[in-house]
């Protein structure tokens, strides 16, 4: 087991557990600090020794604890990262958190859309199931090939949600108000869906939207 890397006065949390969920990804199940009030769609401060990055929640509640979804570089990446250093964690390490953090959640209030790639589709499928359980209608849009999550994203389907893996984005699901889409992604592909809602007569200002950054 890994020594815990964690700094006097910060939340700490345990792994729980770490499973692989596709290509170069894992989901970390974390126990829950006290007080831990969040929601699909806000996201965490992970810190490790010397190192930093936020990872947005993929599991509908966090009353038994929370999940984040990390990915990480192919071996022959010349540094280590701290998705690397999260998805060697084992059961039982300690990690040091901060937050909830940001304002774009979801709280099972009426029927969702949600574009995602890379690493969004994490809060997507938080997000659907959780919309999916209060009785709403659901749909989850990856562009990409192979989307993690592919099991949730499969029960998402048999229990009526609408999941489509796409290579083009287009307007086929933009039947919902501007204000139940959300979009989880990278700079270019928040740009690119930001244009699609623009084409589509819509205001992305409206839409809750999260850019991690630069890919």
């Amino acid at each position: 087991m890994a020594p815990s890397l964690v700094a006097a006065g910060m939340p700490t949390v345990t792994v729980e557990a770490v499973e692989a969920v596709g290509d170069q990804t894992v989901a970390l199940r974390l126990t829950a600090p006290d007080d831990f009030d969040a929601a699909p769609g806000q996201f965490v401060l992970v810190r490790s020794d010397g190192d930093a990055g936020y990872y947005t929640l993929s599991s509908p509640y966090v009353d038994d604890g929370f999940e984040i979804t990390v990915g990480y570089p192919l071996d022959e990446s010349p540094e280590e990262s701290l998705g690397t250093w999260l998805a060697e964690r084992e059961t039982g390490d300690e990690l040091e958190i901060e937050g909830p953090l940001g304002n774009v959640q979801y709280r099972g209030d009426g029927d969702v859309l949600v574009y995602a790639a890379g690493p969004g589709i994490g809060p997507a499928v938080g997000i659907a199931e959780r919309a999916v359980d209060a009785g709403h209608d659901a749909t989850v849009v990856f562009r990409g090939d192979a989307p993690p999550h592919r099991e949730r994203l499969d029960a998402l389907a048999e229990a009526g949600a609408t999941v489509a893996v796409v290579d083009v984005l287009d307007d086929a699901h933009l039947d919902v108000p501007t204000e139940s889409v959300f979009v989880f992604g990278f700079d270019d592909f928040v740009a690119d869906v930001s244009a699609l809602l623009e084409s589509a007569g819509r205001n992305p200002d409206e839409a809750a939207i999260e850019s991690f950054g630069p890919a």
